[in-house]
């Protein structure tokens, strides 16, 4: 599991109302994915294991802004949280209004700010935040589920906001998103979680850095 380099007493996140059991967050996950299965990818959360591994390789150092979208319950969300730099934010977008509400609750850290809209509108909600790119955009979204021309708008988005030499890491547990994400990307990389319930994939999309101008 990777080091959390910027996990002290001041940047740690905290809940109100005490820590969230892992019995209370399943059961808001499966009530949601009973209600909303299709914005859903799987009944049961992701795995601790599928979580390190996917933000394995994340500059934190350098990173000052991370978005997710989907956060859900928040089971990545805390770790990215917890790993991030005291400067960053973390802006988590859900069309969920449960789980925004959710994670509004549970979790007090003046870093995360979350907004309830989809992510293909993402450009916009970064711009509120004051920011002009991203970093690195985290997503769970059932790409192979949603709505006609939605996972495309999603991905053309992703690789606007995204600063040159940013990632598009994607958790999935099928390979569909692979046809949206490879003619937009250069560099592509798909792998295979097999500690979490159930196997995962995970891609990881760079954008190509910036070519040098002539003058």
């Amino acid at each position: 599991m990777a080091s959390l380099p910027f996990k002290d007493k001041k940047t740690r996140i905290s809940t109100r109302g005490g820590s969230r059991s892992f019995r209370s967050q399943w059961a808001m996950f499966f009530r949601q994915f009973m209600k909303h299965p299709g914005m859903i990818g799987s009944v049961i959360p992701s795995s601790s294991q599928l979580v390190a591994r996917s933000l394995d390789g994340v500059d934190w150092a350098r990173t000052r802004l991370f978005v997710e979208y989907g956060p859900g319950v928040g089971t990545f969300t805390q770790a990215i949280l917890d790993r991030m730099h005291p400067d960053a934010i973390l802006l988590a977008i859900d069309l969920n209004l449960d789980f925004v509400a959710y994670l509004e609750d549970a979790i007090d850290d003046p870093r995360l700010r979350v907004v309830h809209g989809s992510a293909a509108d993402v450009r916009r909600f970064v711009k509120e935040a004051g920011y002009q790119k991203a970093d690195y955009v985290l997503s769970g979204l059932p790409f192979s589920t949603l709505p006609a021309g939605v996972g495309e708008t999603i991905c053309e988005e992703t690789r606007a906001v995204l600063r040159p030499g940013g990632s598009f890491i994607i958790y999935q547990y099928s390979r569909y998103v692979r046809r949206l994400i490879d003619p937009l990307f250069g560099q592509v990389s798909d792998e295979l979680e097999w500690r979490n319930i159930p196997p995962c994939r995970l891609f990881r999309a760079a954008k190509d850095e910036a070519l040098a101008q002539a003058a």
